[in-house]
């Protein structure tokens, strides 16, 4: 079938409707509602000037048939910003397959921009390497925090989505726990003798087929370290929430924890000037859109 009159373009919020259905009939297990949350929160987040809020999508005759959601997140780095762009979600009609390339090929045209992706499948994992890209993460550690012993005189605080202040956080983390708070994340501050620490975490989504305990995903730390300073007191919190598991982007097993590393999951790539930082799924796919 040829088609003469498919287009490229950015999508606009006013697309939001039919790019959700589109995206609902592509991936299937998840609902339209799941596609309209994340859109919405993309629609109100902040955008680094210049680059698109959504994406890109292929036009037919006014209908898209295509889509590639990016989310573009401002980073310092230093003194320097650094703009990094999580290639999300990504669907073509099949008679429309043809046309793949140029999805991809405009959404990656930025030479100074960090490209990643975070939830590639494994089949496509050699694909991906002719592209370009480089596996910055190869798996995933699964701890058990509450085995750990928690660091004497220490306290952890559960961060409210409408905290103002944070002590012990600059602005910026105190912004970003609250922020992901109303994502529903689980923001939380241990304070020990050696410091404040900051840490999100996120209820994993267990897929069909595979058992595993309740578990969280850890969304932000600072470092691997500083989570197994405090993972036992972090355990003994989620103990009582009912998860009993965290789980890590990691490339080997954690000193200091107690867990199993595998390498059949959790595979993330990138692309450009700047390593993404093991640790840090904020603002990704993973937050807005969820598990």
């Amino acid at each position: 079938m040829i088609h003469t009159k498919v287009r490229c373009r950015e999508i606009t919020e006013s697309d939001a409707e039919a790019v959700a259905d589109l995206l609902t009939r592509g991936f299937v297990g998840r609902s339209r509602n799941y596609w309209i949350q994340g859109l919405r929160r993309q629609a109100f987040r902040s955008v680094p000037e210049g680059y698109p809020r959504f994406g890109y999508m292929l036009e037919s005759d006014g209908t898209p048939v295509g889509v590639l959601l990016l989310i573009y997140t401002a980073r310092k780095n230093g003194e320097e910003t650094a703009i990094q762009c999580n290639l999300s979600s990504w669907y073509v009609d099949p008679a429309y397959r043809n046309y793949a390339p140029l999805l991809t090929k405009i959404a990656q045209r930025h030479k100074d921009v960090t490209y990643f992706n975070i939830s590639p499948a494994p089949w496509t994992w050699p694909i991906i390497e002719t592209q370009g890209f480089r596996a910055y993460c190869r798996g995933i550690f699964f701890s058990v925090p509450a085995l750990a012993r928690p660091p004497r005189w220490s306290e952890i605080e559960v961060i409210s989505p409408h905290a103002k202040t944070i002590e012990g956080l600059s602005e910026g983390e105190t912004e970003l726990l609250t922020r992901h708070a109303r994502y529903n994340c689980l923001s939380l501050v241990c304070r020990t003798p050696k410091g404040t620490f900051p840490f999100i975490l996120q209820p994993v989504r267990i897929r069909r087929g595979f058992i595993a305990p309740p578990a969280m995903k850890l969304i932000y730390c600072r470092s691997a370290a500083e989570y197994a300073a405090c993972a036992g007191r972090i355990g003994r919190l989620l103990l009582r929430l009912g998860k009993i598991a965290v789980a890590i982007d990691s490339n080997g097993p954690l000193p200091g924890l107690v867990g199993i590393y595998t390498e059949r999951r959790g595979r993330k790539y990138f692309k450009g000037p700047d390593r993404p930082q093991l640790g840090d799924l904020t603002d990704t796919e993973l937050v807005l859109y969820g598990p």
